[in-house]
């Protein structure tokens, strides 16, 4: 019988208090103000991270034409644009971000990424070389290295990879970067030691197993090694192994390991099979 009661007194003191602090009109639109800015700033992290990416784009590009002059908004619609994969539209996207006044070396580090990954190397190399050698980030010596890896100067490379690792806490894809580029170099032992770490690091990264088994391949270790790896995965591997061998001439044992991968798959697997006709016939 109480609860009625209380919550009659609770009412009624709230409403002296609003009486007693009453705010000016004024008052009232910063507080609503403030209020947008925390939606909005939640909104963008959405959209920066789970929503569709190209829902993303429209979103920012909406946000960008009303207000053109916020660099938040300029940088949420460079980044859409790379997560959408629409990278011939994400490069003059970062362009116009890096000529913002509040620009950071950071945006000069994401707009290299996006000349990366629309093919401009040496545009990259040019908005790299401006940066001054004192911001020192994972992101920044992982470009460096892919871009050092993709002129040839290994030395560089290796020197970029191995501080891209040390800045970071989940090296396992620049590990696999690295493996990679020793790989391309015909150093396989190195590259078979690269992805084994970078395995190690993260067990879930398939790419980094492929190539483990493509540096074993290259030095004719026929066998897999022992790693975590599912069903599928397995076979897939053995498959790998299998165009390795045949590629090096041991036709006999890929037919094996062609044989191995089409009984370990756990569904009917076309390729392997389609192999295995074309080596027997």
């Amino acid at each position: 019988m109480r609860h009625p009661i209380l919550l009659s007194v609770c009412v009624a003191g709230a409403f002296s208090l609003s009486a007693c602090s009453e705010p000016s009109g004024q008052d009232v639109d910063r507080a609503f103000q403030g209020v947008n800015v925390v939606d909005e700033t939640n909104l963008n992290d959405v959209m920066l991270t789970v929503a569709d990416p190209n829902e993303a784009v429209a979103y920012f590009q909406r946000a960008v034409g009303e207000q053109p002059n916020r660099i938040d908004l300029q940088r949420g619609l460079a980044k859409s644009l790379v997560r959408a994969k629409r990278f011939t539209e994400a490069v003059p996207a970062w362009k116009r971000v890096t000529e913002h006044k509040d620009a950071t070396d950071d945006d000069s580090v994401d707009f290299a990424d996006a000349l990366i990954r629309n093919n401009e190397w040496e545009r990259a190399d040019t908005v790299l070389d401006g940066i001054p050698p004192t911001f020192e980030t994972f992101k920044r010596y992982r470009l460096e290295a892919m871009i050092a890896d993709s002129n040839q100067e290994w030395k560089k490379a290796d020197s970029f990879y191995e501080t891209a690792v040390g800045l970071t806490t989940r090296p396992a894809g620049v590990m696999n970067n690295w493996g990679y580029s020793k790989l391309t170099r015909g150093d396989f032992a190195a590259a078979e030691r690269l992805f084994s770490d970078a395995i190690r690091q993260d067990e879930s990264l398939f790419t980094a197993k492929n190539n483990l088994v493509l540096a074993r391949g290259a030095q004719k270790k026929y066998s897999l090694p022992v790693m975590p790896t599912s069903q599928e995965e397995r076979a897939q591997l053995l498959y790998t192994l299998a165009l390795s061998a045949v590629k090096q001439g041991d036709t006999g044992i890929g037919k094996g390991l062609l044989r191995d991968a089409i009984d370990t798959h756990p569904q009917h697997f076309e390729e392997a099979v389609r192999s295995l006709r074309a080596l027997e016939g």
